[in-house]
């Protein structure tokens, strides 16, 4: 009799540490599923907060390259107009002194 009680303990015992490691398993798999849900959403949300950002900083660095090579352009210009004007007031000079002396 005492055998069979021990034996039956044993069998309740197997049987209730194969339902406890069954539900640790099926929560373990719920949470797996959950944290990965969660941590997709997460980074959809980063994404989300951080794509305008990095687009709007890429929009500024190309347009102020722009902007400085047309800056330069002008630069550039500006004094190849000025060294005309120069040019122009010495054959204009020239022009005048050679007309009063002929």
């Amino acid at each position: 009799m005492k055998d069979s009680k021990q034996k039956s303990i044993k069998k309740e015992k197997y049987k209730l540490i194969d339902e406890v490691e069954k539900g640790i398993k099926r929560r373990v798999e719920e949470l797996s599923f959950r944290l990965l849900l969660s941590v997709i959403l997460v980074l959809f949300i980063v994404l989300i907060l951080i794509l305008p950002k990095i687009y709007l900083k890429n929009e500024i660095y190309y347009n102020s390259r722009e902007i400085s090579k047309l800056y330069n352009e002008y630069s550039i210009l500006r004094e190849e107009n000025r060294v005309l004007k120069q040019k122009l007031e010495y054959i204009n000079f020239k022009n005048q002194v050679l007309d009063t002396i002929f």
